[in-house]
Order: C-alpha cells, then sequence, then structure tokens
C-alpha cells in the first residue's frame, strides 16, 4: 500500500470495515471518510441524504455516525441539490455531485458559506432521475413492485434494481430510449468528474477484479489530501495508487458521457434554437404564460442567495401583467453568469415549464462570452465586476 496522498494522483481506495463496504457504494470509500472525520473530530458535522425508501432522500446534517452509515449507498431517484443546506454549519464534509459542490462555491462567493470550512466530497455523476417517474418506469418497463425494490445502482452501464428475490438489469441507453431514466437536464450535462470538488470519487476507472468494491479516487486540493489522510491514519481506509490504464479507462468513460451529452444538448435544444428570433419571442411568451407565480423556481435555485426576507424579484401579481412576465425577465438575466444547469427549478415546477433549458439557452451565450463557467472555482462572477468611473 502506499505511504503518501498527492494532489493531483489517483487511488483505489476502499473502506477497510466490511460491513461498511458491504453498505457503502463502490466499497465504501466516501462513507468510511465521512465516518472517520466525525469520529476523529475532523469535522463538526456531515451533511448526507437520509434515505426513505429507494425513491426519497431528505438532505440531513449530523454529527451522528449511525446516520452518516444508513445514508450510505446509491440514490439516484432523489435529486437534490445539496447546496444551500450547508450554510455556515462549523467544518462540514459533503458527498456532491458535480452540481451539488458548484452550488456550493456560487453560494461562498455569495457569503453564504465558508468554503474553507467545507469538504467536498465529490461524486461521479451520469445523472439523476426523478422519483414519480421512476416507480412508473420500474412497474412498467422493468415489471417489478416498487415497494419490493430494497435498493438500485449503475453498473457498466445498465440500470439496476434489487429485490429481495435478486437483481433486475436494463441498460440506461435501452431505459432512455423507451422514455425513463434520467432526468432531462441531466442528460446534456458535460460535467460528470466533479474537479472543482476537494475529491473526486467513483467506480469509472476500477479494474473488474475490484469492480465495485473500490473506488477511483482523484485527490484535487490540500483539504482533499487532509481529510484522506484522516480517514488512513485512523485505519478506516485502505488504498493503492491507480495504474497509468485505469485512469486512461476513467478518461474514457467520461469521454464517452461528453459526448453523449452534447448529443443530447443537440436534440433538447433544436426546437428553440431552430426558431426565429419573433418565433422564439412568441416560445417564450407562450410557455411562461401556465406560470402560477409560486416562486418555487426562485426558493429551490442553488445558486441565488437572495433569501426568504429578500425582495428581490418578488412583486405582486397585478404587477406583473406583461406579456412575458417581469419576473422571469430579471431572473433569466439574475442567472446568465451563475445558472450550473442542476435542473432543480424545472423538478420543482408545477406545471412543467421547460426552465432549465430556458435559462441555459441564456446562460451558456453569456457564460461562453465571458469565458465564465460557475460553480467552477471562486472567481469573481462577471456580473460582480463593476467598474466605476467618474
Amino acid at each position: 500500500m502506499s505511504d503518501t496522498i498527492e494532489i493531483g494522483k489517483g487511488y483505489i481506495a476502499w473502506a477497510k470495515d466490511e460491513t461498511t463496504r458491504g453498505k457503502g457504494a463502490s466499497g465504501g470509500f466516501v462513507t468510511a471518510l465521512m465516518v472517520a472525520a466525525l469520529e476523529k473530530k475532523f469535522v463538526d458535522n456531515v451533511l448526507v441524504v437520509k434515505k426513505k425508501g429507494v425513491y426519497e432522500g431528505i438532505p440531513t446534517m449530523t454529527n451522528d455516525v449511525e446516520k452518516v452509515l444508513n445514508a450510505a449507498g446509491s440514490l439516484h431517484s432523489a435529486p437534490v441539490n445539496l447546496a444551500k443546506y450547508v450554510k455556515k454549519s462549523g467544518k462540514v464534509a459533503m458527498p456532491a455531485k458535480p452540481c451539488d459542490a458548484r452550488g456550493v462555491i456560487e453560494q461562498a462567493k455569495r457569503n453564504q458559506v465558508d468554503i474553507e470550512n467545507v469538504f467536498l466530497i465529490g461524486l461521479n455523476c451520469g445523472g439523476s432521475m426523478s422519483p414519480v417517474p421512476t416507480i412508473r418506469m420500474v412497474k412498467e418497463l422493468y415489471e417489478l413492485d416498487p415497494a419490493s425494490v430494497v435498493s438500485e445502482e449503475i453498473l457498466r452501464g445498465q440500470l439496476i434494481f434489487n429485490t429481495n428475490d435478486g437483481e433486475k438489469a436494463i441498460k440506461i441507453d435501452e431505459v432512455e430510449d423507451k422514455g425513463y431514466g434520467r432526468r432531462v437536464s441531466c442528460r446534456y450535462c458535460i460535467t460528470n468528474i466533479p474537479e472543482m470538488a476537494d475529491l473526486a470519487c467513483g467506480n469509472w476507472g476500477v479494474p473488474k477484479d475490484k469492480f465495485g468494491n473500490a473506488t477511483f479516487v482523484q485527490v484535487l486540493t490540500e483539504k482533499g489530501v487532509e481529510i484522506f489522510k484522516n480517514a488512513v491514519d485512523a485505519g478506516y481506509i485502505e488504498f493503492e495508487s491507480a495504474s497509468e490504464k485505469s485512469s486512461k479507462m476513467r478518461e474514457k468513460i467520461d469521454s464517452t458521457m461528453r459526448n453523449l451529452a452534447e448529443e443530447w444538448h443537440k436534440k433538447v435544444f433544436s426546437e428553440v434554437d431552430s426558431l426565429t428570433s419573433s418565433d422564439r419571442l412568441a416560445y417564450y411568451i407562450d410557455v411562461f404564460k401556465n406560470c402560477i407565480d409560486c416562486g418555487s423556481c426562485r426558493k429551490i435555485c442553488p445558486v441565488c442567495a437572495c433569501g426568504d426576507d429578500s425582495k428581490c424579484l418578488q412583486m405582486e401579481y397585478e404587477d406583473d401583467s406583461y406579456k412575458l412576465s417581469m419576473f422571469h425577465m430579471v431572473r433569466l438575466l439574475h442567472l446568465m453568469d451563475s445558472c450550473i444547469g442542476c435542473g432543480q427549478c424545472e423538478e420543482v415546477c408545477p406545471v412543467d415549464i421547460p426552465l432549465t433549458m430556458i435559462h441555459r439557452r441564456f446562460a451558456e451565450r453569456m457564460q461562453s462570452r465571458l469565458g465564465h463557467i460557475p460553480g467552477m472555482n471562486m472567481d469573481t462572477p462577471p456580473f460582480y465586476e463593476v467598474e466605476l468611473r467618474s
């Protein structure tokens, strides 16, 4: 076993404890890392997603090791974003999909989070699923009783549901050809490896003889070194250096996912992209007319730091009777330099407005022009850089 952990290096790692290894995904590395951080007082709290079965999860800030252990394992059908649950809760470790990590970084830029006190344990992500369509998929496509499913996982391009009687696996491509599977915003997301986090963890690149029983860990920051080393020194984790073959395998999977995302991007955006300017305006007016002014999109947004008491974007219904809602016009501008495409706004919209696609259409153009990708580092957002002139 290697005795050094260095920034920029890749490692194959797993939990020493057999129970943790069995409960956690990919050898239980992430779970063991967070348990060690709590038990050795390396952090004050851990932010996890508490499981309520297979189709629902509740973000939970805790210092209870048992709650961390009970949250172990995959939960793809709980598409929450954890950024707004961090706040200032002392030293915190948290598992983070790329959009979770990017949301935390954007919150930190807006003084909502002390980024130096947050350890982002990044998780490779190929996408998450909405719970209601997932339940329907399990029943109709997998021909299983949704209540009988005890766990799920994604391995080697297959979406697998486990019951007490065994498992049933279907290729993700086949699932999505049937109209099920990942949320639309996840399908065209190109950020699969959380390179903005302190560690990037997943099973991509793990050798076949350890597949599903170990984690490929890329160390990205000094904080990543510290929390990894804490777990090793405490005897919770074993590891070895990743081979060049493993690293290339990981890169190949990421490249394949990116190419697939770009194809999905063309499909999802093609309808609006093909419209003339006047027809595009008519399209926006038409889709936004269904808005019931509930404000859920603003409240759930992980990069918005306005707060419930803020008057930002709040107006009386009778004052927003324009053909294209001023609420949405201002919000489109508000997010052009910060939207991370996480899909939370669309997930909670009660009238199914394709909010994420619309925000991304505006944001991608501005972000490309300004050379800024939000949530990837602590660079000042472009709209914060105001030049004062006499």
